[in-house]
């Protein structure tokens, strides 16, 4: 069976998913979303899914299979996402993976992290439980620092579940995340990828489109969107929601402390610092085709590349 997918990478707001929906109707693809937050049912404006019309002219997959509450590592995702891109390639279609998601791109396509034991809830209640408090998350990642640096410095001090999730995985192994990571790196990957990445040469022209998207992501209610999921609970501390950017900046207006308006602009300084951490990721990972996410002709260059690709496989 032919094994060759495609990938469309790169920051936030820079038109992965127009590029990506192009292609698919292009090569007789079907998306497969590689967004860790994408997966959660009712996070819909924040995560800038794709629209009822663009979901009707192209088959989207592994969006809303899931509630804010239940939690979706990147070993989930990988085994899912892999199983969702076999049953696209029977079909004699392309798997086209479209995301920001580094971690759950490289889990899909190679299987990493499927490594690591699988998640202890008592220990990681425990842990999430001490990471309430800002002096317990300082303590959890001087802790994940002393045990594993290598996860420690790859990963932000408030990133509180990928924190958790390496401290988890050394308290029951003894064994670094680090060394599970590079252990799977180590693999046959799953499948041939062609990853075509966006970026902007003038990172102004990116943060530009990044405030035009928060400011549009407001005017569609993204404000009642995240008040829904708090009312419900899903923006608790610990929560995958209430980490996420878009949504947790609004928990001190819930609180009295923060205007709506100034939420929009903690969410768009929150996106562009997101955006720089996401192109040093993919920066740092071999075999990316990188294409001018501003260019006029963006379509045709990626057309281009994936044809040639395509006929050699």
């Amino acid at each position: 069976m032919n094994r060759s997918v495609l990938a469309v990478v790169g920051p936030t707001a820079s038109g992965k998913s127009a590029l990506a929906l192009a292609l698919a109707e292009r090569f007789g693809g079907e998306i497969v979303s590689c967004d860790s937050m994408q997966v959660y049912r009712g996070m819909d404006i924040g995560t800038a899914k794709p629209t009822d019309a663009e979901r009707a002219r192209v088959p989207h997959h592994l969006i809303d299979i899931l509630d804010p509450d239940e939690p979706c590592s990147a070993a989930d995702y990988g085994d899912e996402a892999a199983r969702v891109a076999e049953t696209i390639l029977s079909r004699s279609r392309l798997p086209i993976f479209c995301g920001g998601t580094g971690l759950y791109l490289a889990a899909a396509l190679s299987g990493r992290h499927d490594a690591a034991p699988p998640s202890d809830p008592a220990l990681r209640a425990e842990l999430l439980a001490r990471g309430e408090s800002e002096e317990g998350r300082r303590e959890l990642y001087a802790e994940l620092a002393a045990v594993d640096p290598a996860s420690a410095k790859a990963t932000h001090p408030n990133n509180l579940r990928r924190v958790v999730r390496a401290l988890e995985i050394y308290r029951l192994t003894g064994k670094p995340k680090s060394v599970f990571d590079r252990e799977s790196r180590e693999r046959a990957a799953r499948f041939d990828c062609l990853t075509l990445g966006l970026d902007f040469p003038d990172r102004a022209d990116l943060y530009a489109r990044i405030d035009r998207r928060v400011d549009l992501m407001m005017e569609a209610g993204l404000f009642s969107e995240a008040k829904a999921l708090w009312e419900k609970g899903y923006l608790a501390p610990g929560t995958t929601a209430g980490q996420a950017i878009g949504y947790r900046q609004f928990l001190p207006c819930f609180a009295g402390n923060a205007t709506p308006e100034e939420a929009a602009e903690e969410i768009k300084l929150a996106t562009r610092r997101y955006a720089k951490r996401q192109l040093t990721w993919f920066r740092a990972q071999p075999g990316i085709v990188w294409l001018d996410g501003g260019a006029n002709d963006l379509f045709a260059r990626a057309e281009t590349t994936v044809a040639a690709w395509l006929s050699d496989q």
